[in-house]
């Protein structure tokens, strides 16, 4: 966060005209107050009040400082594109560049990594807690689609052989799935079983 500094005769005119010069209102900035000022003896020695002042960072700038930072370290050409839902309270973000595989990793592990660490990075600085969602080259759906799949065919697969099957160790995002997927079947059902990392979803038949 950067800082400049204001003076005034007093703080709150210093606070003024720091307000004035940055074209801001009061609950966008933070200050901190240098010297408060003085009237002297008659005028004399008088000191003008001075105040460093930065304006707040918004929670987009948080996500994309954060971000940049990150692929800076990894090397990587990444362009950050967010858009913020005020009403759901989420920012999502759309990564787009040339490795993007890199950032999806086995499964959309290394993708959910990096939005657990952005969702971190952004609610330490941020009164009101926002979601942040992480995508690149439409994953997400092409991920939900390929379990909703997943799902149907299990789900023939235990009525068929009437055996429960249990299903890979999936994130709790992709567990949700999984059961919603299912839930309105009529003859199978679902519950998760074992502890993170390993928790999984099994599918069985109604009883």
């Amino acid at each position: 966060m950067e800082y400049v500094e204001f003076s005034g005769k007093t703080v709150d005119e210093a606070l003024t005209n720091a307000l004035v010069a940055l074209g801001t209102t009061s609950d966008q900035i933070e200050y901190e107050v240098v010297e408060e000022g003085s009237n002297g003896i008659f005028g004399i020695g008088s000191k003008d009040a001075v105040i460093k002042v930065a304006k707040k960072s918004s929670p987009e700038d948080i996500v994309k400082n954060f971000l940049s930072e990150v692929f800076e370290k990894m090397n990587l050409e990444v362009e950050i594109i967010t858009k913020v839902d005020d009403i759901e309270g989420y920012i999502e973000v759309e990564l787009k560049g040339p490795e993007m595989g890199v950032l999806i990793g086995k499964r959309g592990q290394t993708l959910d990594s990096l939005q657990y660490l952005t969702n971190l990075a952004l609610n330490r600085k941020n009164d009101n807690y926002m979601r942040v969602k992480i995508d690149t080259e439409d994953y997400r759906r092409r991920r939900k689609e390929t379990l909703e799949n997943l799902a149907k065919n299990v789900s023939y697969k235990v009525k068929k052989t009437r055996r429960n099957v249990s299903l890979e160790a999936m994130n709790p995002y992709e567990r949700r799935i999984i059961h919603s997927a299912l839930q309105n079947d009529k003859y199978v059902e679902t519950h998760s079983e074992g502890e993170e990392p390993y928790r999984h979803v099994v599918v069985t038949l109604k009883k």
